[in-house]
């Protein structure tokens, strides 16, 4: 077990450890090697005197929940959302009605699998093209968004910020 220094200038003479049954040895310093000025650790240890411990700490950081899956994008007027779920990896379009079949088979083309329980269509997030499929995502969603505007009819809104 280590010993703490007291923080008086005046040193103590180490307490007789050779009267008790077991001996254990105290160590002495090694010739030439010297140690730390007073000062120094005086300060580190009333710095961390001061903190709790890191079994104190455990079980207190708390994280900031976000929901899953997160919007990205959303046309309301055109029906269509576009989500990504980090817990399922996975990007997700969801439409507010049964889209045209241009529509759905540009979704298929572009990699997206109808998913009846959560009545989404959706395409896998691989670790190492997930930049390129999240960007292939918004594309795709802009261009379904116009093709459904475009089918009802609903004038060319401005662009839809990301």
């Amino acid at each position: 077990m280590a010993r703490k220094r007291k923080s008086t200038t005046q040193e103590e003479p180490p307490a007789d450890t050779t009267s008790s049954t077991t001996s254990t040895a105290v160590a002495e310093p090694l010739p030439g090697i010297a140690e730390p000025p007073a000062g120094i650790t005086e300060r580190t240890s009333d710095a961390t005197e001061n903190r709790p411990s890191f079994a104190e700490r455990v079980g207190q950081r708390k994280g900031t929940i976000q929901p899953d899956p997160f919007g990205i994008a959303g046309d309301y007027l055109a029906g269509v959302r576009l989500f990504e779920s980090r817990r399922d990896h996975q990007m997700a379009l969801k439409f507010d009605e049964k889209p045209s079949q241009a529509v759905i088979d540009k979704l298929k083309e572009a990699g997206y699998r109808w998913n009846p329980a959560d009545m989404i269509w959706a395409q896998p997030v691989w670790p190492a093209t997930a930049m390129s499929t999240r960007i292939k995502a918004e594309r795709l969603f802009q261009e379904v968004s116009r093709m459904i505007r475009e089918e009802k009819g609903i004038e060319k809104s401005p662009a839809i910020p990301f």
